[in-house]
């Protein structure tokens, strides 16, 4: 590792909502930050205002879209290389809300990528570089990733996948008396872009309207510094909206 400096924190996914919110909460810990997303701008204006509250954090903003499968390595050995990673958190995904026949296949190929592949491929790259290190990985699942609703079957898979993933990584670190921790964040309905982008609507979502309980981003960013702080593997939003920590949750 070449020109590292200790205590950063990636955050995959954090240009709005849940990864906004965590980058403002672990700045105000003093973490420094790799914020990564597609939307530069979004990064950019969020580093802007992160630095005018905690001007002394230091944040690195890497634009890039995380359904490109093969411009992840390249991405990560970079940042890997040139940086010491204390908290990885894969937490970019989104879902639809519709039947499965009535998906476009572009959207099933994003998906998948943007949920499942990119989260399996970055979870896999520093696993091996930094399993027998201090170090924490946070995959962002869902209440979806432990339980099917109608209209979100595609949307479930892929957090399915994610929470058996980092579970199952959990177990076998474990096994092996590695120093790493890997960890599940599943959050319930969150006040953010997803019913947007679900809905494939041109405007934001009063969650008001839709749900008669929610939380908030900044909600589920204090919910992630619970869990980065406890011994547990899965961090789970009940129903009545309240953060569960336990070892596990599938069989």
């Amino acid at each position: 590792m070449q020109n590292a400096v200790a205590n950063y924190v990636v955050i995959t996914g954090a240009s709005s909502g849940i990864g906004a919110a965590s980058a403002y909460k672990l700045a105000s810990r003093g973490y420094n930050l790799i914020l990564i997303a597609r939307r530069a701008a979004r990064l950019n204006d969020l580093k802007a205002k992160i630095h005018a509250s905690y001007p002394n954090v230091t944040i690195v903003v890497r634009p890039q879209d995380l359904a490109i499968i093969d411009d992840l390595p390249k991405m990560y050995a970079q940042l890997n290389q040139n940086y010491a990673i204390k908290i990885w958190i894969n937490n970019a995904g989104f879902g639809k809300i519709k039947s499965l026949s009535h998906y476009q296949l572009t959207e099933v190929t994003q998906m998948i990528r943007t949920n499942s592949e990119a989260v399996a491929l970055l979870t896999t790259l520093f696993a091996k570089d930094h399993e027998q290190d201090n170090v924490q990985l946070v995959n962002v699942s869902s209440r979806a990733g432990y339980h099917v609703w109608p209209n979100t079957i595609m949307y479930s898979a892929t957090k399915f996948f994610v929470s058996a993933l980092t579970e199952g990584l959990a177990d076998e670190l474990r096994t092996k008396g590695a120093k790493m921790q890997a960890k599940v964040l599943a959050p319930n309905a969150t006040a953010t872009e997803f019913q947007r982008v679900a809905k494939d609507l041109d405007h934001d979502v009063n969650y008001a309207d839709v749900f008669p309980k929610y939380n908030t981003s900044a909600t589920l960013a204090d919910f992630l510094i619970q869990l980065l702080n406890s011994d547990a593997t899965v961090g789970l939003v009940n129903d009545h909206y309240e953060l569960e920590l336990s070892d596990s949750r599938l069989p």
